[in-house]
């Protein structure tokens, strides 16, 4: 028995926000001050970090678990299965049901229930639960659904990453330009196939580091000190996941027994394009190897950081030819990875 997902689907949204309607923005420093440089300046730096030129926000009637259903359709149309004959459905995000113009996460019922309701699934043994994990979140949900059909609690599992952080962002804060909205779904499940899940590692760091990402005040002193949204100390999230994620990475490879030279993809948390470029030299540095061409695709430029939802909308991306100059073939060795809040690191070795 090899445990492979048989099906995926992602969920982009139609509104693109570009870096230039950033340039109205009153952008302030942490203590309120500000910032000494026009706004231009800010956005063409940051971009120049980031590598984002775009992002995708939710249309203003649509919540996070609409887009987790809309993905999950998707995927459940890609593996050409019942519905009904889900086991569970695991869903990541870190905010909730945020509706447009409001500050509060709605999580009662969870998402996983609100989108089991939505996909009409009558089955009460097909059991829908959320999972925070920061970032990680989808990676996890594939790692927990793999636990599931091993220990021969599941057959089928539909792992869903949703999140749409457009609304829990400080507009006065340069972060905020990071972030999106969208979802990706994938089924998991048992097959008699070739290939699978070859290993998987999972770590969190919380001594020193629990509070990169949390949630804090605006920079705006004059706005509502009880309204709170996504803050992260961003030097600090950078050394960590240069330090940490390439070790979990070859850890995971060096458990699965698959060779570096056998890496064909690998699909990494789209959260900054110079710190996923240096993760990755490092990762091969660890084997003294050469970067092959065309091994790291990336959509942070056009979709920005969708958090849970970004490895498994660019897989989907990738599966479906919808990446310029990637794809996938039957055999090929792939590497999941992600570093969230947590801070939590874990990577999966899949056999395509």
């Amino acid at each position: 028995m090899n445990i492979k997902i048989t099906g995926s689907g992602s969920y982009i949204p139609d509104t693109i926000e570009t870096n230039e309607s950033f340039h109205n923005h009153e952008f302030l420093n942490v203590d309120g001050s500000t910032i000494n440089s026009p706004n231009e300046v800010i956005v063409e730096k940051f971009k120049a970090i980031t590598g984002i030129a775009e992002r995708r926000y939710a249309k203003t009637h649509h919540t996070a678990s609409d887009l987790g259903f809309f993905a999950a359709e998707k995927a459940i149309e890609d593996a050409n299965i019942d519905p009904e004959t889900i086991d569970y459905i695991i869903v990541a995000h870190n905010f909730g049901d945020v509706k447009h113009n409001t500050i509060q996460a709605d999580i009662i019922p969870s998402l996983a229930s609100r989108i089991k309701h939505s996909l009409r699934i009558k089955n009460p043994k097909c059991v829908a639960y959320d999972i925070l994990f920061g970032c990680p979140g989808w990676v996890e949900g594939v790692i927990q659904a793999k636990a599931f059909i091993k220990a021969g609690m599941a057959k089928r599992c539909l792992v869903i990453g949703a999140e749409t952080l457009s609304r829990v962002i400080d507009k006065h804060d340069r972060d905020s330009m990071i972030f999106s909205d969208g979802a990706g779904a994938t089924i998991v499940e048992a097959t008699d196939d070739n290939g699978g899940i070859l290993a998987h590692e999972t770590a969190t760091y919380t001594y020193d580091e629990a509070y990169y990402l949390y949630y804090g005040n605006s920079n705006n002193q004059d706005l509502c000190r009880d309204t709170r949204y996504i803050k992260m100390e961003g030097r600090k999230i950078y050394e960590f996941a240069l330090n940490n994620v390439p070790k979990a990475m070859k850890a995971c490879l060096d458990q699965s027994g698959a060779d570096i030279s056998e890496v064909k993809k690998i699909f990494i948390h789209q959260a900054n394009e110079k710190m996923d470029e240096a993760i990755l030299k490092r990762f091969y540095r660890l084997y003294r190897a050469d970067i092959p061409e065309n091994v790291m695709p990336m959509s942070i430029q056009k979709l920005g950081n969708s958090s849970v939802a970004t490895v498994p909308t660019l897989f989907d991306l990738v599966k479906n030819n919808k990446l310029e100059n990637h794809s996938l073939n039957q055999g090929d060795v792939v590497i999941f990875a992600s570093v969230g809040a947590g801070m939590h690191i874990n990577a999966i070795v899949y056999k395509y």
